[in-house]
């Protein structure tokens, strides 16, 4: 008897769920938003082990960009690249991008390159198997609040992009941003970009606003455009060229999305309005 009750109650709150996902737009949000953590952390877990038979190495991208693949589909937003020709060179360069959510995740893996790896923050590294996924696939981490430690790792890292013939892509906003304004960049990018003496393709995603908001909660199916631009040299450039480089690159990529109006201003990398001490640029 209490067995059939049990049964009941679990079928009842069943249907109370699928009512509220179906009609209650704050709880499909979070529902989806659990989804995705959920999914991030089972993937992570399960390849994980395999990445580990190859250690760290940036070929273990390879599985973790087939394991976001996927959640385009489950959620029903279109991934529409643009000039993604771009980037087919064999050079090393790298890649700078502005930063809105989660979500990136999974614009990141339409477009990147094999041999590139993201620079993240340092607290990505504790978080439990996702950390581990990360540091087996090759990522960089970066200390965003010790500013000497994170200059150490753009000049270790411009030696090893050539050396090893490398991309590197970095959010130089700092942050995530959903605003309608794009933060000030951080330098880092641009001077790991100038020592390595290699060049810069910017990449431009479009709002998410239509499909995605989480200070509305809204989570709906969308299109999302991802714009590579021209590649941008810094061959002959010095470390007294980047503040100019900074300014020119973020205003053409303000160019390619006018929905995306530039704050005034370029940071030198020791803070901005939300993270104080983050010099490089990071995945939040």
């Amino acid at each position: 008897m209490e067995a059939v009750l049990l049964q009941g109650l679990l079928l009842l709150l069943f249907f109370v769920a699928l009512l509220l996902y179906q009609h209650n737009a704050t709880f499909n949000y979070f529902c989806k938003v659990a989804f995705f953590n959920c999914w991030v952390v089972a993937m992570a877990t399960l390849l994980s082990p395999l990445a580990a038979l190859r250690g760290r190495s940036v070929e273990n991208m390879k599985l973790l960009r087939a394991a976001i693949r996927p959640l385009k589909h489950l959620y029903g937003i279109k991934m529409q690249v643009r000039g993604s020709e771009h980037l087919n060179t064999e050079e090393p360069y790298v890649i700078v991008c502005n930063h809105q959510a989660s979500l990136d995740l999974m614009g990141m893996v339409e477009v990147i390159p094999d041999r590139c790896v993201p620079i993240a923050k340092k607290e990505l590294i504790y978080m439990g198997t996702v950390g581990w996924a990360c540091w087996l696939s090759g990522i960089i981490f970066i200390d965003r609040h010790k500013r000497g430690d994170a200059i150490d790792v753009i000049s270790q890292t411009a030696k090893t992009i050539r050396r090893e013939n490398l991309r590197v892509l970095i959010f130089p906003e700092g942050t995530r941003n959903q605003d309608k304004s794009m933060l000030p960049f951080k330098r880092g990018a641009f001077h790991l970009a100038v020592q390595a003496q290699v060049p810069i393709f910017p990449i431009v995603i479009s709002p998410y606003w239509d499909f995605f908001s989480s200070k509305d909660k809204k989570f709906t199916s969308g299109t999302c455009t991802i714009q590579v631009l021209p590649k941008i040299e810094t061959h002959g450039l010095s470390p007294k060229d980047v503040p100019e480089l900074t300014e020119t690159i973020r205003k053409a990529m303000r160019a390619e999305h006018p929905l995306l109006p530039c704050s005034t201003g370029a940071t030198k990398g020791t803070g901005s309005p939300r993270h104080k001490g983050d010099t490089a640029g990071t995945s939040d």
